[in-house]
């Protein structure tokens, strides 16, 4: 679709970003899937071409991108129709900003290169088990002792819990509520810290953990930020994590509908392909209607923020608009295919399995609806 918000700079990216995935990852989604995992080599393939680096600063290996470069990348890789790969593969988007953001010049030189490059993979370590995502009452504690601090507690629904060799963990250094909160990066040979993978309705080739520390030793340089600024360096983080959702979320509802229309048109029921009956026709027009008003709500609030502006009542109504329009496209589609939607191995089936996880990951549905109201004076 054109755009005006897309440079010959962007459309190039974009051709890249599409031969890698049709060579790299489309192949071999349903096998990763299956298996529960893809292979780690994925990481320097993503680092050769620059993804992995997008945003970062290129002291360390990063890619100077605007906003629109994001959702390219975003939307292509949501062409595979695999969340999970999608949500692995790109795990330090939302583990390693923070370690960029605020973190000792001695600790971004040693790790974020070995990020960006492919060799280390970071995730983020928010949500226990006794909150969810209730950061300004998270209990994992974090006590000074000389040197170092000594942490303590539970993580869980850490994407990339599994693999990760560096996890950026809200971890619990002064008293109640949100000014107790501090960030710091723990890493994944740390002694004390064990790991149970999860089993879950979608993203299976995700790794999924959660994770135990048992009187963790880690360096005091390890913090990020200052302790008690955790809490605050986290909501920055929430912004770009909820415009990178509604983007793929955006895509993966156009990807059911090109499925769904490539079906209809080859499908024959009662002596005519499924597309020449008016309620198929409907269901593919109502389906292209929300994912065109998706795209135009997101491509808007993107060129909001490179603006400079911070709209953040938009973007949790946008994370919601998307998710939303995703769980309609996938309904519809696997609808349009019948039984042989119910079957694995199309995009449609994937991709249906995956709604819930991202109507609730970065924050829920209700969480949004929530933040925004309060965001609009309410």
């Amino acid at each position: 679709m054109k755009s005006p918000f897309y440079t010959a700079e962007h459309d190039a990216f974009r051709d890249v970003m599409r031969r890698f995935v049709d060579k790299e990852i489309a192949p071999f989604v349903h096998e990763w899937d299956e298996a529960g995992e893809f292979p780690r080599v994925l990481y320097r393939k993503a680092a050769e071409i620059g993804l992995l680096g997008l945003g970062f600063p290129e002291e360390y290996g990063g890619i100077a991108a605007d906003q629109f470069m994001k959702i390219v990348a975003s939307q292509e890789l949501a062409r595979a129709g695999a969340g999970g790969v999608s949500a692995s593969l790109m795990s330090h988007t939302i583990g390693s900003p923070p370690i960029a953001r605020a973190a000792r010049p001695e600790v971004k030189a040693r790790v974020l290169p070995q990020v960006l490059s492919g060799e280390k993979i970071s995730a983020l370590a928010i949500t226990e088990p006794s909150g969810g995502s209730d950061v300004a009452n998270l209990r994992t504690r974090a006590q000074r002792d000389g040197n170092h601090y000594v942490v303590s507690g539970e993580k869980t629904f850490i994407t990339s819990g599994v693999r990760a060799d560096y996890l950026t963990v809200a971890v619990r250094t002064g008293g109640e509520g949100a000014g107790g909160v501090s960030l710091l990066l723990i890493e994944g040979d740390t002694p004390g810290l064990s790991r149970t993978k999860l089993k879950k309705m979608g993203w299976w080739a995700s790794d999924t953990a959660t994770l135990h520390f048992d009187d963790c030793r880690v360096p005091a340089e390890n913090l990020i930020g200052e302790e008690g600024q955790g809490f605050k360096i986290i909501m920055q983080n929430f912004n770009s994590e909820r415009m990178g959702m509604a983007a793929s979320c955006t895509a993966f509802a156009r990807v059911c509908l090109d499925e769904a229309v490539a079906y209809a048109k080859e499908r024959k029921t009662f002596g005519k392909p499924l597309a020449q009956h008016q309620v198929i026709r409907h269901k593919i027009v109502d389906m292209a209607q929300k994912v065109a008003a998706s795209q135009a709500m997101l491509e808007m609030l993107a060129w909001r923020l490179e603006q400079g502006e911070s709209p953040v009542a938009e973007i949790c109504m946008m994370k919601n608009q998307a998710t939303q329009t995703m769980a309609f496209c996938a309904s519809e589609a696997v609808q349009i295919f019948g039984g042989a939607g119910f079957m694995r191995g199309i995009k449609a089936e994937r991709i249906y399995r995956e709604v819930k996880v991202n109507a609730i990951g970065g924050g829920t549905e209700e969480i949004m609806k929530d933040l925004a109201s309060r965001q609009m004076g309410l």
